[in-house]
């Protein structure tokens, strides 16, 4: 990093995290509050704008405590199939009940990332989307059952965790596996170049 900027990640995502660190990134944790507003219909707009909520409460919390330049990250991701936002189960049923309609078929994966950089010239915002496509096999009700029972999938949005046990249920990918954990992490690096930040 140049100048060795702090940067903030705006998330609790253990995923993320482990994704910045593997990419060499020296960061804070600091996870967002901030109420989720839903105003986007469009997978890849709605992403974009909760990861855009989440680095814009932590920028402004951080601004009013420090004049030094530093950076913020937020991403979200959201699972989309047939019309409809699938986030993280309220339960093992919902889980059960998403994890049925997905099996045997393809799904879209977006996470919108969100960089915010304080600078000696304001306030510099980068948005950008990214969208994989995953193919799953057919999973019977038994294994359904047997996956949502070691709890992995009651924190991640869609019912499942690709890097997980559920891995032996993906049959094809097409784009960013890594986008799909949870951050698209070399689209991200080459925002934050293409910003001058890196």
């Amino acid at each position: 990093m140049k100048n060795n900027i702090p940067i903030i990640l705006a998330s609790a995502s253990p995923r993320r995290k482990e994704l910045l660190e593997q990419a060499g990134f020296t960061f804070t944790v600091m996870p967002s509050n901030a109420e989720e507003k839903r105003i986007e219909e469009n997978p890849d707009q709605l992403a974009e704008s909760l990861a855009y909520q989440k680095a814009n409460d932590i920028y402004q919390n951080i601004k009013k405590e420090q004049n030094d330049d530093f950076i913020v990250i937020g991403a979200d991701t959201i699972v989309y199939y047939n019309d409809e936002v699938l986030g993280k189960p309220e339960n093992e049923q919902e889980a059960f009940d998403m994890l049925s309609m997905l099996q045997d078929r393809t799904h879209q994966v977006y996470t919108g990332v969100c960089v915010i950089y304080r600078g000696t010239n304001g306030k510099q915002i980068e948005l950008f989307n990214e969208r994989t496509d995953v193919t799953l096999y057919p999973v019977t009700a038994y294994e359904l059952k047997s996956y949502i029972e070691t709890g992995d999938p009651l924190d991640k949005a869609g019912a499942y965790g690709i890097q997980g046990p559920f891995a032996v249920h993906v049959r094809e990918i097409k784009g960013d596996y890594n986008n799909v954990v949870g951050l698209p992490i070399a689209r991200l690096y080459q925002t934050m170049k293409s910003m001058n930040l890196i």
